[in-house]
């Protein structure tokens, strides 16, 4: 292993990872707000909508990442539509994990029993304040763990967005390998990178998830 290497390189990795976090906060922001979205559909019972949404979640859960980024990068642009890679990596990330913030939501609330509802109903709560007083609470400590989950799963996802021309950590570890061919040193900082990032994160939702027990 030569360190020596390791100490002047790591710089890259620093800017490289900033940009991963970058996506990654977007991607996952977004994918939170599409995840409210398809749950308001199904709890207001939006019937011109509801359809819609079973549809994209499916579609998103059950397609690659790699697929969706070549479609919205390579494909669009075909329809006259241009996305920079930037942009298309937190569009297809965010496509993606709405599907799974959705389903997290659905079965948070759908956790939360319907004599609950019925017994807001009958003291006079209209339905959005059950939403906000009595089923929300519940149903997102229900469904943080899930939650949690899709964001440790959304981040490691953004190796992928290299395939689109973006300088992230894997980019800058096969661009090393390519170029100086010290595999072991790029590796061992791209596991590095990932670890330094992945696990304070992990670890925060691991809290949260404790305190709201």
């Amino acid at each position: 292993m030569d360190f020596e290497f390791i100490l002047n390189f790591y710089p890259m990795y620093i800017k490289a990872g900033i940009l991963t976090l970058e996506i990654a906060f977007l991607g996952i922001f977004f994918s939170i707000i599409i995840g409210i979205f398809c749950m308001l559909v199904r709890y207001f019972k939006f019937r011109p909508l509801v359809g819609f949404v079973g549809g994209y979640v499916e579609l998103s859960r059950n397609t690659p990442l790699l697929i969706q980024l070549f479609f919205i990068y390579y494909g669009l642009p075909k329809f006259g539509i241009m996305i920079s890679s930037f942009s298309s990596a937190v569009i297809g990330l965010a496509f993606l994990g709405g599907g799974y913030m959705a389903e997290s939501f659905r079965l948070g609330y759908e956790s939360v029993r319907k004599s609950q509802i019925e017994a807001g109903l009958s003291i006079g709560l209209n339905r959005i304040q059950i939403l906000y007083h009595i089923v929300s609470p519940q149903a997102f400590s229900v469904a943080l763990p899930s939650i949690s989950a899709n964001i440790i799963f959304l981040l490691k996802e953004t190796s992928v967005v290299s395939i689109i021309a973006l300088a992230d950590l894997v980019y800058v570890a096969k661009d090393i390998i390519g170029l100086y061919y010290k595999t072991d040193e790029a590796l061992f900082l791209l596991v590095l990178s990932y670890l330094i990032i992945i696990l304070p994160i992990s670890m925060g939702l691991t809290f949260l998830e404790k305190r709201l027990r």
